[in-house]
């Protein structure tokens, strides 16, 4: 008799436990290293559940996980918050026609407003407005509460030392992979 539970046929199935699936992987390929597997596979599972927390809170103040990387990067970008469009296609690695797309639906939403630059009549820059910024302000507020619980049970300390090693895989990822030329300036 097995002591896994029996699922109706209406259950979704479930993912396996971290342990089940570096066992089923050893299974599979003897080199692995289970040790490596549980920070990468415990990283991984972290990593999508945060994005749906994060969805979630989003969906809640109208507005896509799309929408709120335009409002952090104009806010990023310091005040008075604008950009011109395509500055904030190349930060965000988007298209310019799939940036233009985003500010006209976030321009109808009343987060960004587009004009014509005064002192360059054939540049358009985008920016944050009152309502744009309070949203971001508003996920933030929410992302904060969260990301305190979620390291509640941690020590300062503890997330010092979490922190730090993070930064060092981040750093590791982005100097072995061809497509992160720039991205470690803003973790120094």
């Amino acid at each position: 008799m097995s002591d896994t539970p029996e699922r109706s046929a209406s259950q979704e199935p479930q993912e396996p436990t971290l342990d089940e699936q570096i066992a089923a992987y050893q299974r599979e390929y003897r080199d692995l290293d289970p040790q490596v597997e549980k920070v990468v596979s415990a990283l991984g599972r972290l990593n999508r559940r945060m994005n749906v927390a994060y969805g979630r809170q989003l969906a809640d103040l109208g507005i896509s996980n799309a929408e709120w990387e335009v409002l952090k990067t104009l806010v990023l970008s310091g005040a008075p918050y604008r950009l011109g469009p395509g500055e904030l296609a190349k930060r965000l690695g988007l298209t310019p026609a799939a940036m233009t797309h985003r500010i006209d639906r976030m321009a109808g939403e009343g987060l960004v407003t587009r004009d014509r630059d005064e002192n360059n009549r054939v540049r358009v820059i985008v920016e944050l407005t009152d309502e744009g910024r309070t949203k971001w302000l508003e996920a933030m507020r929410m992302a904060t509460d969260f990301e305190e619980k979620l390291l509640q049970d941690l020590e300062p300390e503890e997330r010092g030392v979490l922190g730090d090693a993070l930064i060092r895989l981040l750093r590791r990822v982005e100097l072995t992979q061809p497509d992160a030329d720039g991205r470690l300036s803003d973790l120094d």
